[in-house]
């Protein structure tokens, strides 16, 4: 055999080529493959010998090129057979192709024959001979002729014949990854391309999990060729049903007990994370494949998964895509928010539509997804955290003020959104350490730099950080120690926030906390007022946070801030000593505020009883400098009076006079102060004989007996002074004009403050003794003339402002006192309260304070005094004001109360139902989760022992809920049963609007609230009051439950028939028809109603809307859909059929409104404006079937064609005789007394008609109805149905723009104002005839 490869070796090399063929000829074909095969394995000399061959074997003689042939088809399974070197096959396979061209048509077809059988079969495993298969094709298209069957083909139609073939047959998995890129290099059409790039990713499942990158790869080079839409789509929705599967084998694999799972998550997160980073690369080269990526996100955000929104992030670090990607996603992120709002308020769309997928999950899931290495995500993530929380944070409010006290409870999607960042950002530094320097940063940047916004949701998040990560921030504390620098200068409330965030690490980290004293002390003598109070707030927080040994340990302490890590005390033991220096040294520091300004000083006052509680062993520190605070303004003779020195209280600033120290909340800081200490002693030694500790005991009973002996004199004194001796009897001036007027006020409002602090004080003291209570109630008698005075001097000024001051009682001590004077019951204490009780007054008063102090909770999330900040204090004592305040209501009605009728002010029974209105929103916005807890402490019984597992104990709390829901409603039908004179209209809505608190906690789904609904119909329709207010109040609750019952169309056409017979009838002569289904709905409450059912109407188009668009969205994303074109107008589509349901009803609905005598003014214009949204939406649902027309041949439903004859007949007519009637202003419509409405209308009429103007509703309309019937028409042409044979064209377009011209005009041309007058006349006829049908 060596002989033989030698001779052709040498032969060629010689150039004779006759011998050369004359010996290969000598050969058999058997003996040349031998030849073959053997120089191949040992691999010398083989690439020559081939040329050899062919040099021997010219194409142009049949011996020649079946010699070639031969050749071709040895080395071709040769290559793949994987025994030669790798050099040696890749030397033949480029021998091959070089020759390639040469080879005749038949022959070709046959090679190209080899290739597909081999592939078919799987024999391509190393994919190497792949090469040559291109070349083979492209020589193969250049063809003239081939025979084929029984025919001929042309080259081209037989390639296309070989790739159609090889893509129907099956594929080994293994040359998948060959074959894709074999693909590469040969010249497809897109038809082919398209067929190949399904085939592909068919195959996709198939592989094995390691080989979907380098396919990915393979797949985006080829989608140069055209299909990237195709192709990235494909790629993405793979691994979407790979996590998907993922995931559900994560959940039942606990319970299935797998051992192996199919896929293993680790693996699948780091081939999806090498994915993305193949088609960044790839988008990066190819920017066509970028616009294409993003379009197809832009349109709808449902095809979003885990894996894009990775992939967005990664694509967002190019530069070109980066504002692109975020507006993709910021999209995404608040329609998805906005949608699932929309559809949890509608029962109508909840049935319509499956459930809500969550683009927010999604995004948290690539953040957990993140951990496994995806570092080019995290970037992303960071950016998009921020970029959320910047965008949809809170905004300023009027004049850059910050609204204080927002809930803590995202509701609106904008502050879901902002929430969302804020959890990203969260998750992200936990998880992944490169970008928690950077995240820190930004957070505190914001911190120092947004001072004219809000900074609440930046400040939760650097809180959320320090709690879960306190030692990773402590590696860099540099950066939080710069922002102290800045803290003189930063609004108090961010001050407040940082610090109490930070508060964990100063208790860890000694150069924190020294950096922090430093600034602090610095910012003591800042110029700036916040400045001061920054510094005051910082040392505050620090005396509460740092404990002395030997303080109590109490265990009611107002809430530590400290996270769970830190719970160690690094300063135990031998540090105590330090902390006490430490803690002197500030309180030294405080001590300088007592001179500055009022507000630094109430600061002061309203931190110290924290302080003290937290770290008692400052107690006499403390109590020692209010003391002498207090003996500056107490008089010590005891024959004075009055007590108190009001004089150095005030201080003047050229002709301004001032409040220097806010005497009332110092007095009220000593009393709470002392008053705990001394609690706190008789519970800490009940027998005091034998202490150890006899100095300190001294010390402390010291100025303990004082202080005692200073308030019993201010009592004692207080209760003889009169008026008169605090220069404020009934002459004095109180009018805040003048100076006199303002000290005056000033001076009143501190001697009523302290009045309720020793009534505070005395009570508690009084311990139930009845001559005590009754000093008490003579405190009372002097503070409530004072209040009346003030009352009586503000009346008579212009503005009578009757804002009474903010009382000072603590929470506690309402609480307290509420349920002693309504529900205690002790015999023993009986005579003693009887002296409370039977003042009128006082008992009204404790009642209107609780209202007060609830107000203030609803609107900041914490009270005044002791304890407000302490939220679960505070929602202790919600709890039993809740349960008294019921008590009081449901146990005395409101009849026996007569007396408080004949005077001009609200019952106590209305005061307490205020309260728990109050104090369920309060429930709702600051404790959603606590409603529960609230509602069962009202209970009498309260030793119920609750149902331990979770269901019934839900069913338990709905029972609870209704309970009460039924105890309002009794009530409430107990006001409507009697007659109107009866009626209280106040006490009435309140119940509304409590029994619309409460059925928000009730499920749609259950029984409970069908009855609600049940009960609510029933009520509107038996009740026939002719108060507007109540009735507004009425139908809004119904509304809001219906809409999560069912939808409400239905409801708004009987609605809207009762406001037409009510008002009558915009044309005189037409008697409408007496309807009644709503009793509440009647002459004075019509217009109340009308506007409700007109934002109903609102809510109603807003759906349509949405739906309409999510159609439209789905049409234009399936417009390969060629399959629905089957669908018959039998079968219509289940959206589709809703929303032409909903509009029919609708319209009949406006229908009714059209020709109903509205008044002028807001009602017509919102009805004006409802309508030319009517037509909007209409017209957006014509050009829907437009587009569907365009896509699809099927015919139009009937359904549809039915509502466009309905909005032809019945409204657009109506809709221009109303207009004529809203300009005419001719507003006596039939049936209501002529003469008042005459009177009326002359007032009105120039007002409205200035407004109608102003609002444009008119020309709206107007244009609404033409490009409504423009619409129309192109769907005319397009569905080949006449829509337009119902619609009349108007011709009221006359928008009267000078009525007495246009009259001098028409009388010159006097014919044509004939014609205009008959047509007129039949405009005006029609929608008559019309109604009369009715």
């Amino acid at each position: 055999m060596r002989a033989e490869m030698d001779k052709i070796v040498t032969l060629s090399d010689d150039d004779s080529t006759a011998e050369l063929q004359k010996y290969l000829s000598s050969l058999t074909n058997d003996q040349l493959t031998t030849v073959i095969n053997n120089g191949a394995l040992k691999g010398k000399k083989v690439g020559t010998m081939i040329k050899g061959i062919f040099k021997g074997s010219p194409p142009s003689s049949t011996e020649g090129s079946s010699r070639r042939l031969l050749v071709y088809q040895h080395c071709i399974p040769l290559c793949e057979s994987g025994d030669l070197q790798t050099e040696v096959a890749a030397d033949i396979i480029g021998l091959l192709m070089l020759e390639t061209h040469t080879l005749p048509g038949p022959s070709l077809a046959k090679l190209a024959s080899l290739f597909v059988e081999a592939i078919k079969v799987g024999k391509m495993g190393s994919g190497k001979s792949l090469e040559l298969f291109p070349t083979v094709l492209t020589a193969l298209s250049a063809c003239e002729a081939l025979s084929y069957g029984k025919g001929e083909l042309s080259g081209e139609e037989y390639k296309k014949q070989l790739i159609n073939s090889l893509c129907s047959s099956r594929w080994d998995p293994q040359c998948v990854i060959h074959l894709t890129t074999m693909f590469r290099d040969v010249p497809l059409s897109s038809e082919e391309l398209q067929f190949l790039v399904e085939k592909v990713l068919r195959m996709f499942t198939k592989l094995d999990l390691q080989e979907i990158p380098p396919l990915v790869y393979q797949l985006l080079l080829l989608s140069a060729k055209g299909c990237k839409k195709q192709v990235l789509d494909g790629i993405i929705c793979y691994f979407k049903e790979q996590d998907v599967r993922q995931e559900e084998e994560q959940k039942h694999g606990e319970s299935l007990d797998l051992e192996v799972q199919s896929i293993p998550q680790d693996q699948l997160r780091h081939v999806e994370g090498t994915a993305i980073l193949h088609i960044v690369f790839a988008i990066r080269l190819d920017h066509e494949l970028g616009r294409e990526f993003l379009k197809s996100f832009k349109m709808s955000y449902g095809d979003l998964c885990p894996f894009s929104v990775a992939l967005l992030l990664s694509v967002a670090r190019i530069q070109r895509y980066e504002e692109q990607v975020f507006d993709v996603l910021k999209g995404a992120i608040i329609k998805s928010f906005k949608d699932e709002q929309l559809q949890q308020g509608s029962k109508f769309l909840q049935d319509l539509l499956p459930g809500h997928c969550s683009v927010a999950q999604m995004i948290l899931d690539t953040v957990k997804n993140s951990v496994f290495g995806w570092d080019h995500v995290t970037q992303g993530l960071v950016q998009l955290g921020f970029f959320l929380m910047d965008a949809f944070g809170p905004k300023p409010g009027p004049f850059g003020k910050t609204t204080e006290g927002l809930s803590t409870i995202a509701r609106t999607p904008n502050q879901q959104a902002c929430k969302l960042g804020g959890q990203v950002l969260l998750q992200g530094f936990k998880m992944h350490e490169p970008i928690r320097g950077e995240i820190l940063d930004q957070v505190l940047n914001r911190l120092v730099t947004k001072t004219a916004s809000p900074v609440n949701h930046y400040l939760d998040l650097f809180s959320d950080i320090v709690v879960s990560a306190p030692m990773i921030l402590l590696e860099s504390s540099s950066k939080v120690t710069e922002t102290f620098d800045h803290l003189s200068y930063l609004p108090l409330t961010t001050v407040q926030g940082l610090l109490k965030a930070i508060q964990p690490l100063l208790k860890v980290s000694m150069s924190l906390k020294d950096a922090l004293i430093l600034v602090l002390r610095k910012a003591m003598f800042s110029s700036q007022l916040d400045g001061r109070k920054s510094a005051v707030t910082g040392f505050l927080l620090l005396l509460k946070n740092f404990k002395v040994l030997g303080s109590l340990a109490n265990s009611q302490c107002s809430q530590a801030i400290s996270s769970s890590q830190i719970q160690v005390d690094v300063h135990a033991r031998y540090n105590s000593a330090a902390n006490e220096a430490f803690c002197l040294e500030i309180l030294s520091s405080l001590r300088r505020c007592l001179g500055q300004q009022a507000d630094v000083r109430l600061m002061l006052y309203e931190g110290f009883f924290d302080v003290l509680r937290r770290n008692s062993q400052l107690a006499s520190s403390i109590m020692q400098t209010l003391l002498s605070q207090l003996k500056r303004y107490y008089e010590p003779e005891q024959d004075l009076l009055p007590p108190l020195k009001l004089e150095p209280c005030i201080t003047a600033l050229g002709d301004q006079v001032y409040l220097q120290e806010p005497l009332a909340h110092l007095v009220s800081c000593t009393v709470h102060c002392l008053l705990w200490l001394q609690n706190m002693r008789r519970s800490a030694n009940p027998n005091a004989d034998d202490s150890d500790d006899d100095e300190e005991e001294e010390e402390g009973e010291g100025y303990q007996s004082e202080l005692q002996t200073i308030l019993e004199s201010m009592t004692r004194r207080m209760m003889k002074s009169e008026l008169e001796d605090f220069e404020l009897d009934k002459s004095a001036e109180f009018s805040t004009g003048s100076s006199v007027g303002v000290k005056n006020n000033i001076y009143a409002v501190l001697v009523m403050g302290v009045y309720e602090i020793l009534m505070e004080y005395n009570f508690i003291k009084a311990n139930y003794s009845k001559s005590r209570l009754e000093e008490l109630m003579e405190l009372f008698n002097r503070y409530h003339k004072l209040v009346e005075i003030l009352k009586e001097k503000s009346g008579k000024g212009r503005v009578p402002s009757n804002k009474t001051p903010r009382s000072l009682l603590s929470l506690g001590f309402i609480s307290t006192l509420l349920t002693v004077l309504f529900r205690d019951s002790t015999q023993s204490r009986e005579e003693a309260l009887s002296v409370l009780r039977s003042s009128g007054e006082f008992v009204r008063y404790a009642v209107n304070v609780s209202v007060q102090k609830i107000q203030q909770l609803e609107e900041t999330g914490h009270t005044d005094g002791p304890d407000g900040q302490n939220t679960d204090r505070t929602f202790r004592f919600l709890c039993d004001m809740t349960s008294v305040l019921m008590w009081r209501y449901t146990n005395i009605p409101s009849v026996v109360e007569d007396a408080g009728k004949k005077e001009k002010r609200s019952s106590l029974s209305l005061l307490c139902l205020e309260g728990l209105l109050r104090i369920f929103t309060t429930c709702q916005q600051r404790y959603p989760d606590r409603m529960a807890q609230l509602l069962s402490t009202m209970e009498i019984s309260e030793d119920d022992a609750q149902p331990d597992d979770a269901e019934a104990d839900d069913g338990h709390v709905t029972e609870t809920n209704f309970f009460y829901i039924r105890q309002f409603q009794r009530a409430l039908f107990t006001q409507l049963s009697g007659g109107e004179e009866e009626f209280n209209s106040k006490e009435a809505q309140l119940l509304v609007s409590i029994l619309s608190v409460l059925s928000r906690q009730l499920k749609p789904s259950s029984q409970q609230f069908l009855q609600m609904i049940t009960w609510t119909v029933k009520i509107c329709k038996e009740t026939s009051f002719e108060d507007s207010a109540f009735s507004k109040g009425l139908l809004s609750l119904l509304f809001n439950l219906h809409v999560l019952y069912k939808s409400p169309v239905s409801l708004l056409l009987e609605l809207c028939q009762d406001i037409h017979s009510q008002l009558g009838d915009i044309d005189q002569n037409v008697e409408v028809e007496k309807q009644s289904h709503f009793a509440i709905v009647n002459m004075k409450t019509a217009t109340t109603g009308a506007l409700l059912v007109l934002s109903q109407v609102d809510r109603v188009l807003d759906e349509v809307d949405w739906l309409i668009a999510r159609k439209k969205s789905q049409t234009s994303s399936d417009k390969s859909g060629a399959g629905d074109a089957t669908q018959t107008a039998g079968q219509q589509d289940p959206i589709e059929k809703a929303v032409t349901l909903q509009l029919g009803t609708l319209l009949t609905a406006l229908n009714e409104l059209v020709q109903t005598a509205l008044l002028p003014g807001t009602c017509t214009i919102t009805l004006l404006r409802e309508l030319s949204r009517t037509y909007t939406i209409l017209t957006t649902l014509v050009k829907y079937y437009i587009q569907v027309c365009a896509t699809q041949q099927s015919a139009l439903p009937a359904r549809f064609e039915k509502l466009v004859k309905l909005s032809g007949s019945h409204l657009t007519p109506q809709c221009y005789s109303f207009i004529t009637y809203a300009q005419s202003g001719d507003y006596s419509g039939g049936g209501a007394d002529d003469k008042k409405k005459k009177k009326r209308n002359e007032v009105n009429t120039g007002a409205s008609a200035k407004l109608l103007r102003e609002t444009k509703a008119i020309p709206n309309v107007i244009f609404g109805i033409e490009q409504y019937e423009k619409y129309l028409i192109t769907l005319s042409k397009k569905s080949k149905v006449n829509l337009m044979q119902y619609m009349k064209l108007s011709t009221s377009r006359d928008f009267r723009i000078n009525p007495a011209s246009l009259d001098a005009a028409l009388q010159e041309q006097d014919d044509s104002q004939e014609t205009n007058e008959s047509q007129d006349a039949e405009e005006t006829r029609e929608p008559k005839q019309k109604k009369r049908k009715q």
